[in-house]
Formats: C-alpha cells, sequence, structure tokens
C-alpha cells in the first residue's frame, strides 16, 4: 500500500437481499412486503456508515469478476470507498446476504460468503507486501475462516494496528475466540455473541464485558438491543441505555452502531460520549430516519 487508508474494513463485501414485512412474522409466515437488494456485507456495511461519519475507508475482500461483481464494485466506487485492495477473483462468484424482516425483527437470514472464506489470505496481499507493519485502525468481521481470524490474531503486520472486531452474525460468534486469546483488538458483540463466546449465559451487558475481560480480552463492546450497552477495558466500564425508538429495521443496526463508536473515537471522544454518539447513531438507523 502506497499510501496508508484512514481506515481499512477487512470482510465480507456483497449483496445483500432483504425483504420485509409490516407485519409480525414467524417461522412459515407468507406476508406481503417489499423486497430490495443493496450493497452489503459487516465490512462494507461499516465502510458506508465510516464515509458518513466523515472518514474514507478502503475494503479488504473478495468480489468476484462477474457481473454482480462489476455493479458491486461500482456501487462501492459512487460510495466513495477505496475498492483498489480488494482481491478480485476470476473463478468465485459474488457473494450474497439473503434475509426476511417482520415488525417483530429478524426472523431469518443466510449469509453466503463462501467466496470470500475460499480467497482466504489472498485478500491480505496489500498488507504483505508493505514495508512496514500497519499502524491505522481496522474494522475487521468474522466472516473470514477461524484459520485465518487466528493467523491475523497473530499476526506481526497487525500488532501496531488499532483493531475492532465482529462477528458478522452469532452463528461465527466462536470464530472471534483468537482475539479473547491473545488479548488483541476491541471486540464487537451483541449479548447473544457474548454468549455463544464465553460459553454461559448473561442477564446484562455488563456482565458479559466483564467476563470477557476475564477471559483475556483486550476490550469488550457489548450492546443488548434496547437494553444498556457497555464498554469495557481492565481500568473502566461505562454502560449507558440507547434512546427509546420505535424499530423499523434490524439488518444493518450493529454495523452501524460499531462504525459509530469507531468513528467518534477516532476523534477524541471519550468512552461515554463515544458509547452514546453510537448509541444514538444505531437508534436513527433502525427507526429508519438515517440510512447506512
Amino acid at each position: 500500500m502506497t499510501d496508508t487508508p484512514q481506515i481499512l474494513c477487512i470482510g465480507s463485501v456483497l449483496w445483500d437481499v432483504i425483504g420485509r414485512s409490516d407485519a409480525a412474522m414467524r417461522q412459515g409466515s407468507d406476508m406481503p412486503g417489499r423486497i430490495t437488494r443493496l450493497p452489503g456485507g459487516v465490512a462494507l456495511n461499516i465502510a458506508m456508515a465510516l464515509r458518513r461519519f466523515g472518514l474514507s475507508p478502503s475494503l479488504l475482500s473478495a468480489v468476484g469478476r462477474d457481473a454482480d461483481g462489476e455493479a458491486l464494485i461500482a456501487a462501492c466506487n459512487a460510495r466513495g470507498l477505496g475498492t483498489d485492495l480488494i482481491y478480485r477473483s476470476d473463478d468465485l462468484p459474488t457473494d450474497q446476504y439473503m434475509a426476511v424482516e417482520g415488525s417483530n425483527g429478524l426472523i431469518a437470514a443466510i449469509a453466503d460468503a463462501h467466496s470470500l472464506e475460499a480467497a482466504g489470505d489472498k485478500i491480505l496481499r496489500p498488507l504483505e507486501a508493505a514495508s512496514e507493519p500497519y499502524t491505522g485502525a481496522i474494522a475487521l468481521d468474522g466472516n473470514l475462516t477461524i484459520d485465518l481470524l487466528s493467523q491475523m490474531a497473530q499476526s506481526p503486520l497487525l500488532a501496531q494496528a488499532d483493531l475492532r472486531v465482529a462477528p458478522a452474525s452469532p452463528g461465527k460468534a466462536l470464530r472471534l475466540s483468537p482475539f479473547v486469546q491473545t488479548g488483541r483488538g476491541t471486540l464487537y458483540v451483541n449479548l447473544e455473541e457474548a454468549s455463544l463466546l464465553c460459553q454461559m449465559q448473561f442477564d446484562s451487558s455488563q456482565d458479559a464485558a466483564k467476563t470477557l475481560l476475564e477471559r483475556g480480552a483486550a476490550r469488550a463492546v457489548v450492546t443488548d438491543g434496547g437494553n444498556p450497552a457497555t464498554v469495557a477495558t481492565p481500568d473502566d466500564i461505562v454502560s449507558q441505555t440507547p434512546p427509546p425508538v420505535s424499530v423499523t429495521r434490524v439488518t444493518g443496526a450493529g454495523d452501524t452502531f460499531m462504525a459509530a463508536h469507531i468513528a467518534a473515537e477516532l476523534r477524541g471522544l471519550c468512552a461515554g460520549d463515544a458509547l452514546d454518539e453510537a448509541l444514538s447513531a444505531a437508534a436513527l438507523y433502525v427507526s429508519g430516519e438515517t440510512t447506512i
């Protein structure tokens, strides 16, 4: 990398296919609604939100050279995101994510990130080609394989980076274990993901954050929907309750929270102010008043 990006976003860059209904839904429901296709993926969602918060992110991911991939790269460029570092594959199709949401929240979702997993450490070639370890901020999502995440948790290339890590979904929470074991990076998890990562149930974000620190995590940020969220380090624990809002969507809320929190801290805000700003940004997003 000849020019150091303001922040690297590493992980899934794909198409989101989201079906939303205004009705409450359950397994087997068949309801009228709207289906949309938008650029998405955890890394891309975070990058788009970071751009909205005034930062200039670049993406490290895998995107196919198929028609979907060309359209996705064009969409990223149109949003002011750096795409020059993305690994472009001639053989792998562009990944996608599909979700169904009702008025009562997320009903089901499937993330097809197989191409990103198959690309493996090819997506890290820009970091490996650099003459010195990367010292900037990194937002990393858990759509990478456990082997690659473990490699990154121990890599000297990232030893000096301001590393921020999210699991991408509860089903991939255990992939963050290497970062707990090595005590590297800030972990962004919700209460369910923290429970899976620690293999125990928690009643509050504060309990979850404390346990993550006890297990070895350097820093933990734990959310719990409309209940208090917590930012914890060995020296300080801050908890705040999100503002009450009417929820119109949930997919992307965690990405918005994480991006807002990173942006606030990079501006130098203290722990309490940064958490407050992130919770407010996420509340506006789930209420439908802002987009990623």
